[in-house]
């Protein structure tokens, strides 16, 4: 039987240890953020959101591209909106129309 205590490392070395052990992942390397994307119905803002998965792939410094894109997207989609006629205002035929009264008020 040993009653020896077991020899622990330096605080010196076990910083070396730890600067030489290899990181699981590298933060400097592109990974995907797996945000999840909900389909909108539209196809235009659908197809931006989609585009945001692009970043996944690229660099820090690429994000900037890809977020400008898709922000220039939904700025001309909304943009659209506006612009697109709405549906025609239904108009009375005369015949129907209210009928003032001789006292002046509509019926």
């Amino acid at each position: 039987m040993d009653d020896s205590v077991p020899q622990t490392d330096t605080p010196e070395e076990t910083i070396q240890r730890a600067a030489q052990a290899e990181p699981a992942h590298d933060p400097a390397t592109p990974a995907p953020l797996n945000v999840p994307r909900t389909p909108t119905g539209n196809a235009e803002v659908d197809a931006a959101l989609e585009r945001l998965g692009d970043a996944d792939h690229l660099a820090t410094d690429g994000h900037v591209e890809v977020y400008e894109d898709v922000h220039r997207g939904l700025r001309d989609a909304l943009t659209a909106l506006d612009t697109r006629p709405g549906p025609p205002v239904p108009t009375r035929h005369p015949s129907t129309a209210p009928q003032p009264d001789p006292s002046g008020h509509t019926r």
